[in-house]
């Protein structure tokens, strides 16, 4: 038991008997939970009862309106346990916990009042509420937020009831015990630190409180925090970046690549839906879409590798929080090459024209190649065509440079058509080509050049004044300026000696017109003048520098028979001649002299008896102009004949003079004396042209004559036999153009020698003829300089020609007279074109004779 503590403030007096109500209660107190038979205190004792007088008189115990743990014992009359005493349940919360009771004692009947106080033992543990809190926070509250909790209570009172509270570790909470008069006490639950929830859903936490007994209790609480999802979390995709290769000729509605975002949250907080943006390229186009719930991307336009390399999409994953929240990934999509593009071929420079001497490795023009493709798809090698003269220098990748390979020609190529061919390294390969036109620019580097070096020119005299000549090219291959050629006569180029002494420039017979070439007359033409003229045409290109070529022009005047012929006067200067009555036939009685400024044929003279007609006593020589004896003079012939004679030229129409001759009739003595007195033939006019009456001349005259013929005709058959051999075996050009002496050509006095428009001429001897003329041709020109010109010009003027490479020169026809008769030449034949007024040409071919022979120039 406890230790009984009685308070007495009164005692009944031991000596009186019977019942004794003392002045004051007698207190006790006893700690609950005591044992039963614990003894409170001497209750009889404490109330002055003697042993055995409790039992004597029966002393008990008298609860007043509650059940009484406690007893009397009747015995000893101590204040015994009886129960088990709890203080919380006799007195709550109440303190001091007290129990009043009443003793009775009988004999004399007495009161006695007796507290009885009930001590606290820390008996009770605190108590919550619940023995699990269950409370509900939001994930997006801050820190700092307070969370009122209850707390917990403790049945004992005093110390044992001083509560203390403790909460078991955590993060994330904390308490907080505020107390206050007004309130009392104020258990929170401090937030220290932002929940989330997608990382711990729920916190369990231990929540204590202590009392203040001997020894401690707790008691304890669960405090269960779910913790409420707020639309915190992202939708989340694996990956931030995700990589696809696609072909470029896939077909539309290829699934490209299926994305995927999870999103934390719970609830409607992680319904996830899907969108598409396009990053690059920023157009228009939808090449890609998206399904929205499952994330599959698919095809929906054309791929181009070439247009677009790489694709780069966002995909945007959006929850249905409030508010939403969106998740972000990039798809980035590598379009794979495939060879459907052929390389690319551009000009990027093109200089031109090149010029022709333009040095090798010049560059004519820049390219750029290029294919869209990639890899060996884009790989493109490049080559010209044709290899030459230009060729392709890689400079960088990609740049190709056209450069000269071989030194240009114009006049031989004036512009290439050049294709640069390009090919990738696809399988198969493509191919693509740029055609280049390239044109070659004129350099100044040829100078004018005449299809000859030297050209013969026929012109005929009395030409008009103005007259075209012939027409002169020069051929320049240069093109623009520098293949203009210009003409001109060279100054001091050449020139010709007329007749009668004096030398007279080129320029005042001819000119040439600047642009045409066409050489003009710039006077008429005389042969007895000039027979020939050479002088040299100059041809200037205006290229810079100018450039210049050279012809030689021989230009032959052609007789005309313009000139009547002339009679000389006789050598005597006598008034007759006399003729012996005796003479024999065949006696040369005289002899005409005449001569002809013309040449050739124009010059060729012949004498024809006029009167008298018939059988009269003299003839003439038909070339010899000798008068003599047909027969023998008869008396009847009268003393004196009058004889008319007509000298005629060969040319066409003929020109005629007119000779009267008187001869006499006279002895033998007389004659001889004649013959001594006179040595010419008197001339006086006549009609039809010039006449004269001629006197006879002796016979001495005519044999002096005879001899000078006979000695230069042997010469000149010599010189001629002499040139004949030359000219059989030496080289032709040197024939033609080289000058030489007299060549001998015979003439008949049947044939017929002029310049006409028959195409075959013939000089032959008759048989029979018992004389004849000798003719000389003497060719009077220079040789031509030079070399003989190689090339032919198709459109040359027609009388332009050349021989065997060499210019013909035609010979110039001397002025011909009557010599006196001598061994004829042997018979030649030529052929030639017809001409006309301005010029002929002469052939080139040797002339045929009979006998194997012939004459060059004939």
């Amino acid at each position: 038991g406890g230790a009984a503590r009685a308070g007495q403030e009164s005692r009944c007096s031991r000596a009186a008997a019977g019942s004794c109500a003392g002045p004051g209660p007698v207190r006790y107190s006893v700690p609950e939970e005591a044992k039963a038979g614990t003894v409170v205190g001497r209750l009889a004792q404490d109330l002055g009862l003697e042993a055995g007088e409790p039992e004597a008189r029966r002393l008990r115990l008298v609860a007043q309106g509650r059940r009484a743990s406690v007893e009397v014992s009747g015995a000893s009359g101590a204040l015994v346990v009886s129960s088990r005493l709890d203080r919380e349940e006799l007195c709550g919360k109440s303190a001091p916990c007290a129990l009043r009771l009443e003793v009775l004692v009988e004999r004399p009947l007495r009161v006695f009042h007796v507290e009885l106080e009930v001590t606290d033992i820390n008996d009770n543990a605190p108590v919550f509420p619940a023995a699990r809190k269950n409370l509900s926070v939001s994930e997006n509250s801050p820190a700092g937020s307070r969370f009122p909790l209850e707390g917990a209570s403790d049945a004992d009172v005093g110390a044992n009831a001083q509560l203390s509270y403790s909460l078991s570790p955590s993060e994330h909470f904390a308490l907080d015990l505020q107390k206050t008069e007004e309130e009392g006490e104020s258990l929170f639950l401090v937030l220290r630190k932002p929940l989330d929830r997608e990382t711990m859903p729920i916190h369990r936490l231990v929540l204590t409180a202590s009392d203040g007994g001997r020894p401690l209790l707790t008691g304890t609480v669960e405090l269960m925090i779910s913790v409420l999802d707020a639309n915190d979390n992202t939708p989340q995709f694996n990956q931030s970046v995700y990589k696809v290769r696609l072909p470029e000729n896939s077909e539309r509605g290829t699934i490209v690549f299926r994305v995927t975002a999870t999103d934390l949250d719970e609830g409607t907080n992680r319904n996830v839906s899907y969108s598409l943006l396009n990053l690059f390229p920023q157009d228009e186009r939808d090449v890609f879409g998206i399904n929205r719930d499952s994330g599959e991307i698919r095809l929906r336009g054309d791929l181009d590798f070439e247009d677009v390399g790489v694709y780069r999409l966002q995909v945007d994953a959006t929850d249905q929080g409030n508010p939403p929240l969106t998740g972000h990934c990039k798809v980035v999509v590598e379009v794979l090459d495939v060879n459907d593009n052929a390389p690319e071929v551009w000009v990027t420079s093109l200089s031109v024209p090149v010029p022709e001497d333009a040095a090798v490795g010049t560059v004519v023009a820049l390219l750029s190649v290029s294919d869209r493709d990639s890899g060996a798809n884009g790989r493109v090698r490049c080559s010209v065509w044709p290899a030459a003269p230009f060729g392709l220098v890689s400079t960088f990748a990609g740049s190709y440079s056209l450069v000269l390979r071989e030194a240009l020609d114009r006049e031989r190529v004036s512009e290439y058509e050049v294709e640069v061919r390009a090919e990738d390294g696809g399988a198969p390969p493509l191919r693509a080509s740029r055609g280049l036109r390239v044109p070659v620019s004129d350099v100044n580097d040829n100078a004018p050049a005449f299809a000859q070096a030297v050209y013969t020119v026929l012109a005929r005299e009395n030409n008009a004044a103005g007259a075209e000549l012939a027409r002169l090219w020069a051929r320049d291959p240069d093109e623009a300026g520098n293949g203009r050629v210009s003409y001109s006569v060279s100054e001091g180029g050449g020139g010709a000696s007329v007749s009668g002494g004096g030398w007279r420039p080129a320029s005042s017979y001819v000119s040439v017109d600047a642009e045409s070439g066409r050489l003009w007359a710039l006077q008429p033409l005389d042969y007895e003048e000039l027979q020939v003229l050479q002088f040299e045409v100059r041809a200037v290109d205006a290229g810079e520098p100018a450039l210049c070529g050279n012809a030689t022009v021989q230009l032959f005047v052609l007789d005309e028979n313009d000139n009547a012929p002339a009679l000389l006067p006789p050598a005597g200067g006598g008034p007759g001649v006399g003729a012996s009555g005796s003479a024999a036939s065949g006696s040369v009685v005289a002899k005409i002299r005449a001569v002809d400024a013309d040449s050739g044929y124009n010059a060729w003279l012949r004498y024809e008896l006029w009167e008298p007609r018939g059988k009269g006593p003299f003839r003439v020589g038909l070339y010899s102009g000798e008068v003599s004896t047909a027969r023998a003079l008869e008396e009847a012939d009268g003393p004196r004949q009058r004889l008319v004679i007509v000298v005629r030229d060969h040319g066409e129409p003929a020109r005629s003079a007119t000779a009267t001759l008187s001869v006499s009739l006279v002895e033998g003595a007389e004659a001889a004396l004649a013959a001594a007195g006179s040595s010419g033939v008197g001339l006086r006019p006549a009609e039809g042209g010039a006449s004269a009456e001629s006197t006879t001349t002796t016979t001495t005259t005519t044999n002096v004559w005879l001899v000078v013929a006979i000695c230069a005709v042997s010469s000149l058959f010599l010189l001629a036999v002499v040139l004949y051999g030359a000219a059989r075996w030496a080289p032709r050009a040197a024939v033609l153009s080289s000058p030489g002496p007299a060549t001998l050509v015979c003439a008949s006095e049947v044939g017929s020698w002029s310049y006409s428009q028959r195409q075959s001429r013939s000089l032959c001897v008759a048989d029979g003829v018992g004389k004849s003329d000798l003719m000389v041709f003497s060719p009077n020109f220079p040789p031509p300089p030079g070399p003989a010109a190689k090339e032919t010009q198709p459109d040359a003027p027609a009388l332009l020609q050349t021989v065997s490479g060499a210019p013909f020169l035609p010979p110039s026809f001397p002025r011909f007279s009557s010599l006196p008769p001598t061994t004829l030449a042997p018979c030649c034949s030529f052929s030639s074109p017809s001409h006309g007024a301005g010029g002929g040409v002469i052939p080139a071919q040797p002339l045929a004779t009979e006998s194997g022979g012939c004459w060059a120039g004939a």
